[in-house]
């Protein structure tokens, strides 16, 4: 059962999911016709996750998170200019533009990244965890990782060091079952992932990905233990992208009826239905959601498309090398 919840706070929950919803779209639009380039790896159908959880964090604390990190640098308060701008490579995006849509980052907003390398970000998560219960800092790292990080060795470093030295950490597993192609059954010998985590002797437990509401408690419950010094905290969000890996993936690996099985479960439309159906709300106020979003992300559009490519002097700026002596 999940807590009910004040009609601001669901209203404000909805208004998030589909701001990331809105984006993404945008997004893939915008790589059709070449204004994206590289790799673009879309958040459709996993905004409740990021949505639920972020919404349990303060402004002082940091997240971490992989190369589909769109939304929640949109929900950690990146304007929407600076990511639509990165995401097109111009000087005004959150990285200068040198990141694109893998890499983005603000410091101003604790939010450290978009990390391209599977699994690679949760040592960072631990060390930036560590160094705020060193300086007496009451803050927590959320960090966010696919299930297919589970399988790397940095995985299970930092599930050890980080319940051994009791830092102020939250793992967020999103378990989207496909790690790029490669199904979790076919590639992990043990699926429970809870098991895993809990082997190393922190609370663990398994949430609806695709609920809001769920999502949102789950990560109060986990925020609330590890401010007040319970040490780390590991929860598995089952959820599922509509969408292929990345815009690159030919997705010949999932059946058609899977996807569609998940897609009747989106929780957009299933808070939508709720908070209609409870009184909530109405679908003319749902709409002026989706109108508002529409209206935020095309204004970011244009911010990009105005913005300057980076120039020539500047291109040695943040490149750095190591003198040997011979």
């Amino acid at each position: 059962m999940t807590t009910p919840l004040p009609q601001e706070v669901a209203l404000d929950l909805l208004r998030n999911m589909v701001r990331i919803r809105v984006m993404e779209e945008r997004c893939a639009e915008l790589y059709g016709a070449t204004k994206i380039r590289g790799f673009l790896h879309l958040y459709i159908g996993q905004e409740a996750v990021a949505t639920g959880v972020t919404s349990a964090l303060r402004p002082d604390d940091a997240v971490v998170c992989t190369y589909r990190e769109h939304g929640h640098a949109l929900l950690r308060g990146v304007p929407a200019d600076a990511i639509m701008a990165e995401m097109f490579g111009r000087s005004h995006g959150c990285s200068g533009g040198r990141g694109g849509s893998m890499h983005l980052f603000s410091l101003e907003h604790r939010f450290y990244g978009g990390n391209a390398i599977v699994g690679g970000h949760l040592p960072l998560a631990v060390g930036l965890a560590l160094a705020d219960k060193m300086q007496g800092r009451d803050r927590v790292t959320a960090c966010f990782f696919g299930e297919g990080a589970v399988a790397e060795g940095e995985f299970h470093e930092a599930m050890n060091l980080a319940a051994l030295w009791n830092v102020p950490v939250l793992f967020c597993c999103e378990n989207n079952l496909y790690a790029m192609g490669t199904s979790l059954e076919s590639s992990e010998s043990e699926i429970n992932l809870t098991a895993k985590a809990a082997s190393y002797e922190l609370p663990a437990w398994r949430v609806d990905g695709m609920d809001v509401r769920a999502c949102r408690d789950a990560a109060e419950r986990a925020v609330t233990s590890v401010r007040a010094g319970g040490g780390p905290v590991f929860l598995e969000l089952a959820t599922y992208r509509f969408r292929a890996h990345s815009m690159f993936d030919p997705e010949h690996y999932r059946d058609k009826a899977e996807v569609e099985a998940w897609r009747a479960r989106d929780p957009i439309t299933t808070l939508s239905a709720a908070l209609t159906e409870g009184g909530v709300t109405d679908a003319e106020v749902i709409e002026a959601l989706w109108d508002d979003a529409r209206a935020e992300i095309e204004a970011a559009v244009r911010f990009a498309e105005a913005s300057p490519l980076e120039s020539v002097e500047t291109l040695t700026r943040h490149v750095y090398r190591r003198e040997v002596a011979r």
